[in-house]
């Protein structure tokens, strides 16, 4: 059973003047739970060590993928190939951060890898800012969590210079950097997870400036913001596929930009490897006796139950679950039903004492940084809950 202990929640008028306007849900239940998962000193490093051991494998199973042109294995974008390679090749395109999915971790229970949201992860405001202000309200202490994500992010930006892991070295020196962030118009969620990543980047010594997706100009000599400053970085929370699918002019200009090394992308275009869910099957043949990994397969798994997940979908949407008999035991609708289809070996989540399962998300800037955790039912979908946590 997972631990939990209740908390007095912020009240919305608080969340608002944070910032945080998506407190509410779309039945009036709120999105932040007013209980907190406890965890142990332990089982905060043990999902340390798993996550910088799981991208490891990551950056092993892309290599693998770009050596053996296994693009279409994963789903990827025929018009992204070019950029993807290009990104591989140079340390300069740094991946800033990413969010790693998980089961397990708690109550005894083994991590297991679900999926990499690699390319465009939310969840960061509420993981490196709101749960540590719930502590703070509940006049608990605030250090007692996994969770130097705002710090690890910030670091990370400076690397982008720096390229190593001395961020001291990135000083007077680089001054003057710029890098535009953007995301799209009428969506609070990304407009203020990007702007607080505006801000740690400021933070961390870049010139930054933020412009709505639709406004931004591009050519094949760079990126500029709509008064016509140029950028050296431009930082999208708008998913590669759709840039692929749905501005596929974008995408040829894009890549143009890179080579002709006018500006970089944030994250990379090579972390749309990592996004896709195919990766789980390449890691699983890489890596098959990894504690962290589920079998994963192109096909359906033969006599087990399994998760049947596009490569490519978010907020879990066109998932099935389905038991050893092939017989569909849930499933949720959405828009990704045409991506290409993984099979992975079913794993439950943690129950608390009412039957809700609980999800982790481990945050990775350059390490492992910060953990939460999602509440909800057999399938994390967008009415699931935001819960915080506290090491004892």
């Amino acid at each position: 059973m997972i631990n939990l202990q209740k908390v007095n929640p912020l009240n919305d008028d608080v969340l608002e003047e944070l910032g945080f306007s998506w407190h509410t849900d779309n039945d009036g239940t709120k999105y932040v739970s007013d209980e907190i998962v406890c965890i142990s000193q332990s089982e905060a490093e043990a999902y340390y060590e798993a996550v910088n051991e799981i991208y490891d494998m990551y950056v092993e199973g892309a290599e693998y993928v770009i050596e053996n042109d296994l693009f279409f294995e994963l789903g990827i974008p025929f018009n992204l190939v070019d950029m993807i390679k290009k990104s591989w090749e140079n340390d300069v395109h740094w991946h800033i951060y990413g969010r790693f999915d998980l089961a397990g971790g708690v109550d005894g229970k083994p991590i297991k890898l679900i999926e990499f949201n690699a390319d465009t992860p939310t969840s960061l405001f509420e993981t490196a800012l709101l749960q540590w202000a719930i502590l703070k309200e509940n006049d608990m202490d605030e250090d007692k969590q996994f969770n130097n994500v705002y710090e690890a992010i910030a670091e990370n930006f400076k690397r982008l210079i720096t390229l190593f892991d001395d961020t001291e070295l990135f000083d007077e020196r680089y001054e003057g950097w710029k890098i535009l962030f953007s995301s799209v118009s009428g969506n609070d969620e990304e407009e203020i997870t990007t702007r607080l990543l505006q801000q740690m980047a400021t933070d961390a010594g870049f010139n930054t400036h933020f412009e709505y997706i639709e406004n931004v100009k591009f050519d094949d000599e760079g990126i500029y913001d709509a008064d016509e400053n140029k950028y050296e970085y431009w930082f999208k929370l708008y998913p590669f596929e759709d840039i692929a699918h749905d501005e596929p002019e974008l995408a040829t200009t894009l890549t143009n930009i890179m080579q002709n090394q006018e500006a970089i992308l944030l994250n990379p275009a090579y972390t749309l490897l990592f996004q896709s869910k195919g990766m789980l099957k390449i890691l699983y043949d890489l890596f098959p006796n990894s504690p962290y990994l589920l079998k994963t397969s192109f096909e359906p798994l033969n006599g087990i139950k399994q998760v049947e997940k596009t490569v490519f979908g978010r907020e879990g949407a066109n998932t099935k679950i389905i038991d050893a008999n092939n017989s569909v035991l849930e499933q949720t609708d959405g828009v990704y039903d045409n991506y290409k289809k993984v099979y992975q070996e079913y794993v439950e989540f943690p129950k608390d004492a009412k039957g809700n399962k609980y999800q982790a998300g481990v945050f990775f800037a350059y390490e492992a940084c910060g953990l939460s955790f999602r509440k909800g039912g057999e399938i994390m979908d967008n009415m699931s809950k935001f819960v915080g946590h506290i090491i004892k």
